[in-house]
Order: structure tokens, then sequence, then C-alpha cells
């Protein structure tokens, strides 16, 4: 049901796709801006030096000697090649400490571009959230700038442990397939990988669920929504991270055959579209267990069993 229920909500929210996708689009650009500021220092450097030119001059007179057929020639430009690569690696290892730098830059400037994503994801998530409880149609902008705050200190908290687990679990999978379990073929390595990958992004999303509902629709103070999230009694783990495989994988299925079936045109509604439903489900997924009643479009109501009555408190705060 929590499928179903998810489409509902995902169905009934589905402008806030086009918001999303106006707000990712200016905090790509941003983020584009910031990534060439610190490459381009770098790149410059190294187009800019002789062991880089001498080595596009020898693939250059390797490729000429190809199209016009003269092996010996070829042959001496291939060794002429190899060593004008064996210089490049020279030049880059000599300037490592750039290396690091820059790789610390890029780092930085991902943290930048999660940050500013999931501002957009809050504000969505309260946006589905007032759709859900009250049918309100609240303004993306006007709700980004009033939950800010928040959002910032959520974004601030979530960003770094996300970033920080992704580059963990694909350093571990990539040096277990890659460097331990040498003797496995290449694409049984690849698939490994990605099924591997799945399952830690879906393990990351059980876990942290909670943490926007909470936020949002539970009204928990910072601490109060972190603890809730990570604390996983009566919460059927199990079948949440069910969902998130079967969620995940469907994503990114649906991603790729839009990339590769309408050379990437698709994808600026199937991204956000796939932010958007993973929302969903999280909200719908808070109100189930919190025995919440909530709306799927103008005419439905989701009842549980046994729906929670709010306190005489809960309710003057407008928390239930």
């Amino acid at each position: 049901m929590k499928f179903k229920h998810t489409f509902h909500v995902f169905v009934d929210n589905f402008s806030v796709t086009y918001k999303l996708l106006i707000y990712r689009i200016i905090t790509t650009l941003i983020s584009i801006g910031l990534y060439t500021a610190v490459l381009y220092p770098f790149i410059k450097g190294l187009a800019d030096s002789a062991q880089y030119r001498a080595l596009v001059d020898g693939i250059k007179a390797f490729l000429s000697n190809f199209v016009n057929g003269h092996p010996d020639e070829m042959a001496n430009a291939a060794h002429a090649v190899r060593e004008s690569f064996a210089d490049v690696m020279r030049f880059i290892a000599h300037n490592r400490g750039n290396i690091y730098l820059g790789i610390f830059g890029l780092v930085f400037v991902h943290f930048v571009e999660k940050f500013l994503g999931g501002l957009g994801n809050y504000a969505a998530g309260a946006l589905i959230n007032d759709r859900m409880a009250m049918r309100a149609k609240s303004p993306f902008v006007l709700t980004l700038v009033k939950n800010l705050k928040e959002a910032c200190v959520y974004n601030l908290m979530y960003a770094p442990l996300s970033i920080a687990y992704d580059l963990a679990c694909a350093s571990v999978i990539f040096l277990l397939l890659f460097k331990a379990l040498t003797f496995l073929p290449f694409i049984l390595k690849i698939f490994l990988f990605v099924t591997m990958f799945v399952a830690a992004i879906s393990v990351k999303m059980t876990f942290t669920s909670d943490w926007l509902p909470a936020l949002i629709c539970g009204k928990k103070d910072y601490g109060g929504a972190f603890t809730y999230a990570f604390s996983r009694r009566k919460k059927n783990t199990a079948s949440v991270l069910s969902n998130f495989v079967v969620m995940v994988l469907i994503i990114f299925g649906l991603n790729f055959a839009a990339a590769v079936f309408t050379f990437g045109a698709a994808i600026l509604l199937t991204v956000p579209a796939s932010y958007l439903i993973l929302i969903s489900f999280e909200f719908v997924n808070y109100y189930d267990r919190e025995e919440l009643k909530y709306f799927v479009d103008n005419n439905t109501i989701i009842k549980p069993a046994h729906e929670k009555t709010p306190t005489r408190e809960e309710f003057f705060r407008g928390e239930q």
C-alpha cells in the first residue's frame, strides 16, 4: 500500500517537479561555475606545460603516420608518445600539492552542491506535507525562504554525513572488487559494484528517511529529529529497506533510459521527479507509522486503523 499511496502523493504534487527543476538548474549552474573555478588553474597549468604540448604533438604525429601508412615513422611516434606521457606523469607528480588542494576544492564544491540541493528538497518536503495534511498549495519560493534557517541547519548536518558515507562505501566497494578480487571478470565487477552501491544507498535512505518528516511534520528539534531518525524501534526496517531498494533500482533504470533514449532531454524531468518521489515515500512512511491521516488527492483521505489522537497542546501548536 505504501507504493500505491506514494505514487498518488507524487502525482498529486507533480507540479513541484517543475519548481524543483528550475531550482536545480540554477544550483547546477552555480556548481558548474565553482567546479570550473577549482579545475581551471590546474588544467591551464597542465595544458601550458612543455610536457603536455610534446604529448599532443606526438599523438598528432602518430595519427598522421597511421593515416598516411608510414609504419616506420609510426614506431618512432609511438615511442615519442610513451616518453611524453611519462614526462606528463612526472609533471603531475611534481605538482601533487596542487592536486591535493584541487581534490579538497572539489569535495568542498560537492558539499556546496549537495547543500544547495538539500535546501530545495527541504522546501519540496514542506510543500508535500502541507498538501498531505491540509490540501494547502504553498508557493515554492516563499516556503524555501520561510524554512531557510531550518533547512540550512538540517543540511549542515545531513550533507557532510551523506558525502562521507557515499565516499566510504564507494571506496570500500572499489578496493574490494578491483584490488582484492582481481580474478573476477570485469563485467561481473561492474555488476557487483552497482549492486552493492545500490544496497549501500538504500541503507542510508532507510536510516535517514524519518529525519526530514520528523522536522517538518513532527515539529521536532534538530537533535530530536536526528535521534528519532536513527532509532529503529518499531519501524519495520526490513520493509522500508526493501521499498528503497526497489525505488532506487527503478529510478536508476528510468534515468538511464531517459539519458540514452532521449539524448538526455528527459532527465530534465526524471531527475527532479526522482527526488520528489523519494521524499513522497518518506512522508507517506512517516504518516503511516505515526498513525496520522493524510490526503492523497482532493477526494481521498488515508486513515490508519488506529488513528492517533493529538493532545490539546499538539492540536493548538498545529503538530497533528
